[in-house]
């Protein structure tokens, strides 16, 4: 049996290789591959000395030969191509270990010039992959370190690998190279070429949207059923997740998560990372309907499920700090589909227990403490239109109290700012048109998705009435601008005396001399957050 080894990133590989020849499997290698592990003491056949042919063009070319691609593509059950092999002294190849150039760690570095980018696209390996994996019931392909457990047992237990395990080897090759060449042309699409700037030293600009999109995504696990139960599902994440992100989460009890559980699940999330202190989203058909900080995550929920107490029911529920056991017995007195948390104490865990349906999912903090939520959020933002898929850099702005204009003559006060902010990040959540009525760090009404602004404001402050709070002295912060006077004075007149909207209609004057005119302040910010 033969096997030839020939990786980039030789991790693991020597003990693999010193577990391959103490089974009496001979080793061919190729360039450094071979020359560490020479260096063990393993005896090695390097690559030339089976193509007698040298290595050449600086490694460029040493494995593209019908001695090495032969050895793998021949099917040993074929008389013809056994006699083909026997007439031209060539072996088989029984077992191919590669792993290519690390092009997507290169071109990630700052700085990488066009140069280091093209010199590290794998040619021979992807080549010899190619060829090991399409004659798969033959050849054994191994194409990551993490899959040397598996082959080594199979080969120690029974002297030989399944079908089952040369296929999926197989399979998991197919993929590696389909992610590679995806990655490559990613880069390629995405460069500015200028031949006057041509040199070693250059240094491409490149586009944020590629000329070709080759998003590749894993299978996490295969859904119940979709949005509706006549809709097929599965659920698939980046090859690469960011920390702190919804794929990343361990389901510690519950039934399976549903199509609709993940995606109001990442909407309560996304939402609660971006807040500082302890803070608790409460979302239902993919609307925060109570959002709130506090001084404990315990504090936090029971301000949020205050602001629309009906509407919590059922709801998927995010929380930004571990839930302790104070915490979990007041989340355990309503009905939860999902609850979310960087982690949960043993207390916590023994309180839902008794509640054995409830999703509990442990999303770890990235690296860097409580500030590091960012690390998980999209830097794109994708939707699937009629055979065509519309790109977007995600809306990550985060608004700053320097970043406020205020327009009216009336000041807002320091408390009315900080709720301002408040307000402002719950509404870039909530789906357009979106109005949020919030006071002391808590929503006290939601109106969300209505085609009509002045509808979205009548329904937050009849949620408010229904949940039993006044909202008087309330602050105000609507996703777009105000069109016209009415919504003004419709948010006005249920309590608000503080606005915040974008600013930007051919009517801002108007706007303006209706608040005021009411005697409310109102503050610009620049920037709106449709979500739709």
């Amino acid at each position: 049996m033969n096997a030839l080894l020939s990786v980039s990133d030789k991790s693991g590989i020597v003990d693999f290789a010193r577990a391959l020849h103490a089974l009496g499997i001979r080793l061919i290698s190729t360039g450094g591959t071979a020359r560490l592990l020479a260096q063990e003491g393993l005896p090695v056949t390097e690559v030339a000395e089976v193509t007698h042919f040298p290595e050449m063009l600086d490694g460029r070319v040493k494995t593209l030969h019908p001695m090495v691609h032969a050895g793998l593509l021949a099917r040993r059950e074929l008389p013809a191509h056994m006699a083909a092999l026997k007439e031209h002294g060539i072996a088989t190849i029984d077992l191919l270990v590669v792993n290519l150039y690390p092009f997507e760690a290169t071109v990630a570095k700052a700085g990488c010039t066009l140069a280091d980018a093209i010199e590290n696209i794998d040619i021979g390996g992807p080549a010899m992959v190619r060829s090991a994996a399409k004659n798969w019931q033959d050849v054994g392909v191994v194409t990551d370190a993490a899959q040397y457990p598996e082959v080594l047992a199979e080969l120690e237990e029974q002297g030989r690998l399944s079908d089952a395990l040369r296929f999926r080897l197989a399979v998991a090759a197919f993929n590696r190279i389909a992610q590679y060449a995806g990655a490559i042309s990613d880069y390629l699409s995405s460069v500015t070429f200028e031949p006057e700037k041509l040199s070693e030293s250059y240094v491409p600009r490149r586009q944020l949207f590629a000329g070709q999109s080759n998003g590749i995504f894993t299978k996490v696990q295969d859904l119940r059923y979709g949005e509706n139960g006549h809709q097929q599902a599965a659920l698939y994440r980046d090859l690469h997740p960011a920390p702190g992100s919804i794929v990343t989460g361990e389901q510690l009890q519950g039934k399976e998560l549903s199509y609709n559980n993940i995606a109001d699940a990442d909407a309560a999330w996304e939402c609660v990372k971006c807040f500082e202190q302890p803070a608790c989203v409460i979302v239902k058909h993919a609307n925060p309907c109570g959002v709130a900080v506090g001084a404990s995550a315990g504090e936090a929920y029971a301000k949020a499920f205050q602001t629309d107490p009906t509407s919590a029911f059922g709801g998927i529920i995010a929380l930004n700090r571990p839930v302790d056991a104070a915490a979990a017995e007041r989340i355990a007195r309503q009905f939860v589909e999902v609850l979310m948390a960087p982690d949960f104490s043993a207390e916590a865990l023994q309180v839902f227990k008794a509640k054995a349906n409830v999703r509990l999912v442990r999303i770890a903090l990235p690296p860097g403490g409580d500030t590091a939520w960012a690390q998980g959020r999209n830097a794109v933002d994708a939707k699937r239109v009629g055979s065509g898929l519309l790109l977007q850099t995600a809306d990550n702005h985060e608004l700053r109290a320097a970043d406020l204009k205020v327009v009216t003559r009336r000041q807002p006060t320091p408390e009315q700012i900080q709720d301002l902010l408040f307000a402002w990040k719950v509404a870039k959540y909530v789906k357009s048109n979106a109005i949020v009525f919030c006071k002391g760090g808590m929503t006290m009404g939601v109106g969300a998705g209505q085609m009509s602004r002045l509808d979205s404001a009548r329904i937050a402050s009849i949620k408010a009435e229904a949940a039993g709070l006044s909202l008087k002295d309330t602050v105000v912060a609507s996703d777009a601008f105000f069109p016209f006077r009415d919504g003004l004075d419709v948010v006005v007149d249920a309590g608000a005396s503080c606005v915040a909207q974008p600013g930007g209609s051919m009517r801002d004057q108007e706007v303006i001399d209706a608040a005021d005119e009411r005697g409310v302040a109102m503050v610009f910010t620049g920037v709106r957050h449709f979500r739709h």
